[in-house]
Protein backbone atom coordinates (compact mmCIF):
# COMPACT_ATOMS: atom_id res chain seq x y z
CA UNK A 1 0.00 0.00 0.00
CA UNK A 2 1.91 3.30 -1.30
CA UNK A 3 -0.20 5.83 0.80
CA UNK A 4 -0.79 6.90 4.11
CA UNK A 5 -2.43 4.87 6.62
CA UNK A 6 -3.23 5.19 10.20
CA UNK A 7 -2.56 1.83 10.83
CA UNK A 8 1.15 1.79 9.42
CA UNK A 9 3.01 1.98 12.76
CA UNK A 10 1.68 -1.27 13.07
CA UNK A 11 0.64 -3.51 10.00
CA UNK A 12 4.21 -2.20 8.73
CA UNK A 13 6.44 -3.76 10.93
CA UNK A 14 7.76 -7.43 11.28
CA UNK A 15 5.96 -7.78 14.87
CA UNK A 16 2.28 -7.81 12.43
CA UNK A 17 3.90 -10.36 10.32
CA UNK A 18 4.65 -12.62 13.32
CA UNK A 19 1.82 -12.12 14.50
CA UNK A 20 0.20 -13.27 11.14
CA UNK A 21 2.37 -16.23 11.48
CA UNK A 22 1.35 -17.61 15.18
CA UNK A 23 -2.25 -16.77 14.55
CA UNK A 24 -2.22 -19.11 11.12
CA UNK A 25 -0.59 -22.04 13.59
CA UNK A 26 -2.48 -21.15 16.66
CA UNK A 27 -5.24 -23.41 18.26
CA UNK A 28 -7.51 -25.68 15.94
CA UNK A 29 -5.33 -24.38 13.05
CA UNK A 30 -2.38 -26.49 14.26
CA UNK A 31 -4.69 -29.69 13.98
CA UNK A 32 -7.52 -28.90 11.11
CA UNK A 33 -7.38 -27.56 7.68
CA UNK A 34 -9.51 -23.83 8.75
CA UNK A 35 -8.84 -22.36 5.71
CA UNK A 36 -10.24 -24.88 3.25
CA UNK A 37 -13.64 -22.86 3.14
CA UNK A 38 -12.01 -19.98 2.54
CA UNK A 39 -9.88 -21.05 0.03
CA UNK A 40 -12.73 -23.27 -1.72
CA UNK A 41 -14.40 -19.97 -1.92
CA UNK A 42 -11.56 -17.94 -3.48
CA UNK A 43 -11.92 -20.92 -6.10
CA UNK A 44 -15.32 -21.01 -6.65
CA UNK A 45 -15.20 -17.35 -7.64
CA UNK A 46 -12.51 -18.31 -10.42
CA UNK A 47 -9.33 -17.06 -8.68
CA UNK A 48 -7.53 -20.70 -8.67
CA UNK A 49 -7.27 -21.08 -12.82
CA UNK A 50 -5.99 -17.05 -13.57
CA UNK A 51 -3.22 -14.50 -12.87
CA UNK A 52 -4.82 -12.80 -9.52
CA UNK A 53 -3.23 -9.32 -8.33
CA UNK A 54 -3.71 -9.99 -4.46
CA UNK A 55 -3.30 -6.56 -3.06
CA UNK A 56 -2.61 -6.90 1.28
CA UNK A 57 -0.91 -10.09 0.40
CA UNK A 58 0.32 -10.16 3.92
CA UNK A 59 2.20 -13.59 4.28
CA UNK A 60 0.66 -14.96 1.00
CA UNK A 61 -2.30 -17.15 2.73
CA UNK A 62 -4.60 -16.54 -0.42
CA UNK A 63 -1.92 -15.86 -2.45
CA UNK A 64 -1.23 -19.52 -2.61
CA UNK A 65 -4.38 -21.08 -3.75
CA UNK A 66 -4.45 -17.92 -6.95
CA UNK A 67 -3.41 -19.16 -10.28
CA UNK A 68 -0.17 -19.28 -12.11
CA UNK A 69 1.34 -16.09 -12.58
CA UNK A 70 -0.24 -14.51 -9.79
CA UNK A 71 1.56 -11.77 -7.49
CA UNK A 72 0.94 -10.41 -4.12
CA UNK A 73 1.50 -6.53 -3.30
CA UNK A 74 2.04 -5.65 0.35
CA UNK A 75 3.18 -2.61 2.73
CA UNK A 76 5.01 -4.74 5.18
CA UNK A 77 8.18 -6.23 3.81
CA UNK A 78 8.12 -8.43 6.47
CA UNK A 79 5.58 -10.29 5.30
CA UNK A 80 6.62 -9.68 1.45
CA UNK A 81 9.70 -11.36 2.80
CA UNK A 82 7.53 -14.25 4.63
CA UNK A 83 5.27 -14.63 1.72
CA UNK A 84 8.65 -15.16 -0.74
CA UNK A 85 10.04 -17.81 1.44
CA UNK A 86 6.94 -19.71 0.85
CA UNK A 87 7.78 -19.67 -2.80
CA UNK A 88 4.85 -17.03 -3.74
CA UNK A 89 5.79 -13.78 -5.91
CA UNK A 90 5.34 -10.81 -3.82
CA UNK A 91 6.39 -7.20 -4.02
CA UNK A 92 6.17 -4.23 -1.41
CA UNK A 93 4.36 -1.64 -3.65
CA UNK A 94 7.49 0.31 -4.64
CA UNK A 95 8.54 -2.68 -5.94
CA UNK A 96 5.94 -3.63 -8.24
CA UNK A 97 6.13 -0.08 -9.98
CA UNK A 98 7.89 -1.17 -13.17
CA UNK A 99 6.79 -4.69 -13.01
CA UNK A 100 3.23 -4.57 -13.86
CA UNK A 101 1.71 -3.45 -17.20
CA UNK A 102 -2.09 -2.41 -17.75
CA UNK A 103 -4.35 -5.39 -17.64
CA UNK A 104 -1.73 -7.61 -17.28
CA UNK A 105 -4.08 -9.45 -14.68
CA UNK A 106 -7.18 -11.20 -14.78
CA UNK A 107 -7.96 -10.59 -11.15
CA UNK A 108 -7.56 -8.18 -8.13
CA UNK A 109 -7.97 -9.50 -4.92
CA UNK A 110 -8.10 -7.36 -1.83
CA UNK A 111 -8.97 -9.06 1.03
CA UNK A 112 -9.10 -8.00 4.69
CA UNK A 113 -6.99 -4.95 3.76
CA UNK A 114 -10.21 -2.55 3.40
CA UNK A 115 -11.00 -2.40 7.55
CA UNK A 116 -7.38 -1.35 7.71
CA UNK A 117 -7.66 1.90 5.77
CA UNK A 118 -9.98 5.37 5.86
CA UNK A 119 -12.83 5.55 2.97
CA UNK A 120 -10.64 8.06 0.78
CA UNK A 121 -7.23 5.64 1.29
CA UNK A 122 -9.48 2.38 0.52
CA UNK A 123 -10.46 3.72 -2.57
CA UNK A 124 -7.43 5.66 -4.01
CA UNK A 125 -5.75 2.12 -3.05
CA UNK A 126 -8.83 0.43 -5.36
CA UNK A 127 -8.09 2.74 -8.10
CA UNK A 128 -4.72 3.05 -8.02
CA UNK A 129 -4.20 -1.07 -8.74
CA UNK A 130 -7.64 -1.41 -10.70
CA UNK A 131 -5.38 -0.30 -14.13
CA UNK A 132 -3.28 -3.50 -13.99
CA UNK A 133 -6.52 -5.73 -14.41
CA UNK A 134 -8.31 -6.40 -17.77
CA UNK A 135 -11.43 -5.05 -18.98
CA UNK A 136 -13.65 -7.79 -18.05
CA UNK A 137 -11.53 -8.82 -15.27
CA UNK A 138 -12.72 -10.04 -11.80
CA UNK A 139 -12.29 -8.24 -8.83
CA UNK A 140 -13.06 -9.49 -5.16
CA UNK A 141 -13.33 -7.53 -2.04
CA UNK A 142 -13.38 -8.92 1.34
CA UNK A 143 -13.98 -7.91 4.64
CA UNK A 144 -14.47 -9.15 8.30
CA UNK A 145 -18.18 -8.63 10.04
CA UNK A 146 -19.05 -7.69 13.25
CA UNK A 147 -16.47 -10.43 15.72
CA UNK A 148 -14.03 -10.29 13.24
CA UNK A 149 -13.53 -6.21 13.11
CA UNK A 150 -13.62 -6.93 16.66
CA UNK A 151 -10.94 -8.87 17.16
CA UNK A 152 -7.92 -6.64 15.77
CA UNK A 153 -7.33 -3.45 17.07
CA UNK A 154 -5.52 -1.85 13.54
CA UNK A 155 -9.31 -2.31 12.35
CA UNK A 156 -10.51 1.27 11.75
CA UNK A 157 -13.40 1.10 9.97
CA UNK A 158 -16.36 -1.31 9.79
CA UNK A 159 -17.15 -2.21 5.79
CA UNK A 160 -20.15 -4.29 5.64
CA UNK A 161 -22.00 -5.02 2.11
CA UNK A 162 -22.95 -2.01 1.52
CA UNK A 163 -20.27 -0.18 1.84
CA UNK A 164 -18.26 -2.56 -0.56
CA UNK A 165 -20.91 -2.01 -2.95
CA UNK A 166 -20.61 1.94 -2.66
CA UNK A 167 -16.56 1.32 -2.98
CA UNK A 168 -17.00 -0.78 -6.41
CA UNK A 169 -19.93 1.59 -7.58
CA UNK A 170 -16.99 4.59 -7.49
CA UNK A 171 -14.53 2.48 -9.17
CA UNK A 172 -16.97 1.65 -11.55
CA UNK A 173 -17.26 -2.22 -11.07
CA UNK A 174 -20.16 -4.01 -12.80
CA UNK A 175 -21.70 -6.25 -9.66
CA UNK A 176 -21.55 -9.93 -10.15
CA UNK A 177 -22.41 -11.06 -6.69
CA UNK A 178 -22.47 -9.53 -2.38
CA UNK A 179 -22.88 -12.71 0.17
CA UNK A 180 -21.62 -13.31 3.44
CA UNK A 181 -19.38 -16.47 3.85
CA UNK A 182 -18.62 -19.18 5.20
CA UNK A 183 -22.28 -18.57 6.86
CA UNK A 184 -25.35 -16.34 7.12
CA UNK A 185 -25.30 -12.80 7.96
CA UNK A 186 -26.61 -13.20 11.25
CA UNK A 187 -23.56 -15.22 12.12
CA UNK A 188 -20.87 -12.73 11.89
CA UNK A 189 -21.91 -11.06 15.32
CA UNK A 190 -20.23 -14.12 17.26
CA UNK A 191 -18.67 -15.86 14.66
CA UNK A 192 -14.91 -13.83 13.71
CA UNK A 193 -14.03 -15.75 10.88
CA UNK A 194 -17.29 -14.90 8.92
CA UNK A 195 -16.63 -12.56 6.25
CA UNK A 196 -18.54 -9.98 3.50
CA UNK A 197 -17.70 -10.92 0.38
CA UNK A 198 -17.97 -8.73 -3.15
CA UNK A 199 -16.94 -9.90 -6.94
CA UNK A 200 -17.60 -7.78 -9.65
CA UNK A 201 -16.14 -6.82 -13.18
CA UNK A 202 -13.92 -4.41 -14.69
CA UNK A 203 -15.56 -2.72 -17.40
CA UNK A 204 -15.18 -3.59 -20.75
CA UNK A 205 -14.72 -6.75 -22.66
CA UNK A 206 -11.29 -8.42 -22.17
Amino acid sequence: MSMSEPDTLSTAEAAYTQRLITSERSGLKRLLPTQAPYHWNLRSLGLGGIRVLDIGCGIGRNLAVCGAGSVGVDHNPSSVAAARARGLVAFTADELIGRGGVGRFDALLCAHVLEHLTETDGTALLASYLPMVRPGGLVVLITPQEAGFASDPTHIRFVDADALRAIASRAGLEELHNYSFPLPRRTGRVFRYNEFVYAGTVPGVG
